[in-house]
């Protein structure tokens, strides 16, 4: 429970390494998902979601769909936890010392010891390091406090999405957590084709925009963003549509990828009184727009 129902504090300077730690955690265990996990469209089928204790990969498909597992870095209790379908269950420690060499070799001897076979990519995706999983011991870092604002936040901030993604009736994806980019993300869809992306565009993007879309989102903060925030932006993006108010009076525009991006702080946010409403309104706004 969020105490006292206010947001916690969550700030992105300063927590750099600790984000990094809990990104790459999520990248292995979100890739395990993707290589045993039937496709479905958007990329739909390799997120992670926040859940009571933390973040999980709910149940991933083995044995022909005889049998599943789920995969969850339970922040409650900061253990990382695999439990499958017979009952069976393993588990270990997050702690301070873990570094992600570690937890990724941890994961894959957990699995191994229960039968699931797995062989993924195992370098990280789009974070600009060359290296396995497996090697990456300077990395490391878990901190208790961080990691437990952060599933915080989110777990707020999931429920006020869900309230939201209610309102439309037409294709809408789950509230999920992507691992690639770490953000809690819920997309509306028109149902008409987008333009089809230049060749050389990457195969993820390509079905990711396959299809008109604006999506919303929330991550804690990156290199390009040094806070948390929270964002919505429409693809393909109309003319004009940066010109266009946005509630709160804080929130703003920004350009990112050459489209204009809504943006709301995370900062900002915590100060208003009713931040569950103000929420909803950016999102409406941004909608709207």
């Amino acid at each position: 429970m969020i105490r006292g129902h206010r947001l916690p504090e969550l700030k992105y300077v300063g927590n750099e390494n600790k984000k990094l730690c809990l990104h790459l955690f999520f990248q292995i265990i979100g890739k395990i998902r993707m290589a045993l996990t039937p496709r479905k469209n958007h990329w739909w089928y390799i997120t992670l979601y926040v859940y009571e204790k933390g973040f999980t990969t709910g149940p991933v498909p083995i044995e022909n769909g005889f049998a599943s597992f789920s995969m969850c870095i339970n922040i409650l209790d900061h253990e990382f936890v695999i439990i499958k379908s017979s009952g069976e269950s393993r588990s270990f420690e997050l702690d301070h010392d873990l570094s992600v060499a570690q937890f990724y070799k941890r994961v894959m001897e957990l699995l191994k010891e229960l039968d699931i076979e797995v062989s993924i990519n195992s370098k990280p995706f789009d974070l600009g390091i060359d290296k396995d999983f497996s090697e990456i011991d300077e990395i490391y870092g878990y901190d208790a406090v961080y990691a437990t604002s952060y599933w915080h936040s989110f777990l707020w901030i999931d429920s006020v999405f869900k309230e939201f993604s209610g309102r439309f009736y037409g294709k809408t994806c789950p509230v999920h957590l992507y691992w690639h980019s770490m953000d809690l993300a819920v997309t509306r869809f028109s149902g008409k084709k987008a333009p089809q992306m230049p060749e050389e565009a990457r195969l993820s993007d390509k079905d990711a925009y396959s299809h008109e879309c604006i999506s919303f989102g929330f991550w804690a903060g990156d290199d390009n963003v040094q806070e948390p925030a929270f964002y919505s932006y429409t693809y393909p993006s109309p003319e004009g549509l940066d010109r266009e108010e946005l509630e709160p009076a804080k929130a703003n525009w920004i350009m990112s990828n050459g489209t204009p991006m809504a943006i709301l702080t995370y900062a900002d946010l915590r100060k208003e009184e009713n931040p569950e409403k103000v929420l909803l309104e950016f999102l409406e706004s941004a909608y709207q727009a």
